[in-house]
């Protein structure tokens, strides 16, 4: 049977009851199921990877940012990513999913990549992490 360790941040964890496996948002990989399951190592080296794209407009990571809402990991390496971007009319529109399936292609262990671009939920500060918040000067 395949898993899916999966991330949905801004979702509260009540409203994404994950099956064995998978990631509640908002929680700590390693938290899932009350710590019964050890962190997807995986994806974890997925998460890694997404903390080093940027919009080069903000000097924040995309993770960070709040712009990633899934990251799903399969037990065969398919990784399956939903992103947003701060605004439909974003410049690196047509640059950075690209690079985020790039770099995570590269990530040992991967085995196909597929990075959604979605607009629903719109993208709004408040999906900012308290890091990012921090760094822009907004806490």
């Amino acid at each position: 049977m395949t898993t899916m360790a999966e991330e949905r941040p801004g979702t509260p964890a009540s409203e994404t009851a994950p099956p064995t496996g998978e990631t509640p948002a908002g929680a700590d990989a390693g938290s899932a199921n009350g710590g019964a399951d050890d962190a997807n190592p995986l994806r974890e080296r997925v998460v890694e990877v997404l903390q080093t794209c940027y919009d080069p407009e903000i000097p924040v990571d995309i993770h960070e940012l709040g712009l990633v809402y899934r990251v799903g990991v399969e037990d065969d390496g398919k990784v399956e990513v939903e992103m947003t971007l701060t605004s439909p009319a974003c410049p690196v529109a047509g640059t950075l999913p690209p690079e985020v399936e790039q770099k995570i292609g590269r990530v040992e262990g991967v085995s196909s990549v597929r990075v959604d671009l979605v607009w629903d939920p719109p993208w709004n500060p408040d999906r900012m992490s308290d890091a990012a918040k921090l760094k822009l000067g907004l806490l």
